[in-house]
């Protein structure tokens, strides 16, 4: 019990520090994710992206996007980026304005998940039109192509509320969904709206997933802890398998 909570503790280290991380720009995540082995990184902001390919077999790609909804400028001005951030019980807010959740708590669980040897992608530009992932689609054949090729399926980490999956109009099969639902217990609400992999998924089906935040674009943003720690360790479970099945669109 003890070394759970030890374990949940260094869970939370990560998600605040990418949550303290300046909503206005996106070069500190991407210098976190420098960091690792083989980094591929293309690109000027906000048409930019960061690609690792995993080690394993059967690898999926695991997504999630630097910018946040504040990384764009208001009236020629970068909004003010302070924090004061605080956690009351099973959430975690700012009191000096937005947390930025949307989505750099899906950048935290992509950073926990590094080490189970999947591929890594981060974006820029989702919020203004998947403008990271149109560059790399667009202008980088030779990725875009191993993404669709060598992984399983895709995962993106950037979903409202705490029980969602989003595969949307284009990038799911019936069976993936019925996949989807045995693993994670999750549902669909709807298939509108978009994000990364609405782009990415030529050949292979994604997914998007609910990590925990709400009020997100706002500047009463917060995440809910638990919800977050769900699904970060469904996905440490799920991922861990040794045979993981491949998706195609059809």
């Amino acid at each position: 019990m003890a070394e759970k909570s030890v374990s949940m503790q260094k869970d939370l280290q990560v998600l605040e520090r990418f949550l303290g991380l300046p909503v206005g720009s996106t070069s500190e995540v991407f210098e976190i994710f420098s960091e690792l082995p083989n980094t591929i990184v293309r690109g000027e902001s906000p048409e930019k992206f960061l690609y690792i390919e995993g080690s394993r077999k059967n690898k999926v790609l695991l997504v999630a996007h630097a910018d946040t909804v504040w990384t764009i400028k208001k009236n020629g001005d970068i909004i003010d980026t302070r924090k004061e951030i605080i956690r009351e019980g099973m959430f975690i807010r700012n009191e000096s304005g937005p947390l930025g959740v949307d989505d750099r708590a899906g950048c935290a669980i992509v950073w926990l998940l590094k080490d189970l040897g999947h591929s890594l992608l981060i974006t820029d530009g989702e919020e203004v039109g998947r403008i990271g992932s149109d560059f790399l689609v667009h202008q980088n054949k030779d990725i875009f192509d191993r993404i669709n090729n060598i992984h399983q399926f895709i995962i993106e980490f950037d979903r409202r509320n705490g029980n969602d999956f989003k595969c949307y109009k284009n990038a799911g099969t019936e069976e993936f969904r019925k996949y989807l639902s045995e693993k994670t217990n999750y549902t669909e609400p709807d298939t509108v709206g978009f994000t990364d992999i609405v782009t990415l998924c030529s050949k292979l089906c994604g997914v998007n997933l609910s990590i925990g935040f709400y009020n997100e674009h706002s500047e009463d943003d917060y995440i809910n802890i638990e919800e977050w720690l769900r699904t970060l360790n469904l996905c440490r479970n799920w991922l861990s398998e040794e045979n993981l099945p491949r998706f195609e669109l059809k």
